[in-house]
């Protein structure tokens, strides 16, 4: 027995190591195909197809957003570089404005580092394995627990629609059960006005019932019924198998209302035609649901 999956489910999941602390969250819900959207810092902005490859692995359709954060506390990760041309080109001007108003040089090397961009920090270059080693088990973390809250409400969807598709057995065993009754009095009835209609006695008596037998039969749902008893076993057999069913329960549900629709179209007595409201009522909801399954 397989797992229904809902496409709504949250996870996050986090860890520090060595000052460097990462955080992943990941929320989804319902969309037509398989979504994904990620917001993350720049440093690890060269992990992003890595990232849309491991979501894969657990998310078949829906929309699924992803926070990512990072901080590096060790302070690892910014470097001083001394730009010595720049500080030549400093020193020169100053030189020639010496020069220049006869003024004494007095340049010490601690006015001259005060200069813009003499000094600079700059990001140093992560060891991308080492991150990818360290980020890796905490966004799978964080999706193992989505995964496991899409199940969680999946299978609250999936015991929900087997309950309501036992109320369709007992609708369409209702259906079928009065089904004989209703083509025989409907043929019955015909049969008797098209003899009042027909006062000829030349006509031949058993061409009047093959005639009414022929249009009787449009109102019988023998067809209807089988269909609509074998597209409620493959919904449900569907949804104990689990897996990524979303799109095939919505095709059997179209066919069922189909089914529902001539059923009611054929319908010749209150009883039957309430029934196949319920019927269409029934799908209807479980259509709803239905968009919210993975």
């Amino acid at each position: 027995m397989g797992t229904a999956r809902s496409m709504t489910g949250f996870g996050r999941s986090e860890a520090e190591i060595d000052g460097r602390r990462y955080t992943v969250e990941v929320r989804t819900v319902n969309h037509r195909f398989l979504d994904i959207s990620i917001k993350m810092p720049k440093i690890l902005s060269k992990f992003e197809a890595s990232v849309r490859g491991v979501m894969k692995e657990y998310i078949e359709r829906g929309k699924a957003d992803v926070f990512i954060s990072f901080y590096n506390t060790s302070g690892g990760t910014e470097c001083v570089h001394y730009n010595k041309s720049i500080a030549a080109e400093y020193l020169s001007f100053l030189k020639e404005m010496s020069e220049d108003f006869g003024l004494d040089n007095d340049v010490r090397v601690s006015h001259l580092s005060r200069f813009p961009d003499v000094f600079t920090t700059e990001e140093s270059e992560l060891d991308e394995d080492l991150i990818w080693k360290e980020f890796e088990p905490v966004l799978r973390a964080a999706l193992s627990e989505t995964r496991l809250s899409r199940e969680r409400e999946g299978e609250n969807l999936k015991a929900d629609i087997l309950s309501k598709l036992r109320d369709m057995r007992k609708e369409v065993s209702l259906i079928e059960e009065r089904a004989p009754e209703i083509v025989g009095n409907y043929r019955n009835k015909l049969l008797e006005r098209v003899r009042e209609m027909l006062s000829d006695s030349s006509i031949d008596d058993s061409r009047i019932v093959t005639e009414v037998t022929i249009f009787s039969d449009k109102v019988c749902v023998d067809e209807e019924i089988t269909r609509l008893k074998s597209h409620i076993d493959a919904m449900s057999s569907d949804l104990e198998k689990g897996g990524g069913i979303g799109r095939r329960l919505d095709f059997i549900a179209q066919e069922m209302n189909r089914e529902a629709n001539t059923i009611l179209s054929k319908s010749t007595d209150i009883i039957t035609g309430d029934t196949a409201i319920e019927l269409k009522t029934g799908i209807e909801k479980i259509r709803e649901q239905i968009q919210n399954i993975e």
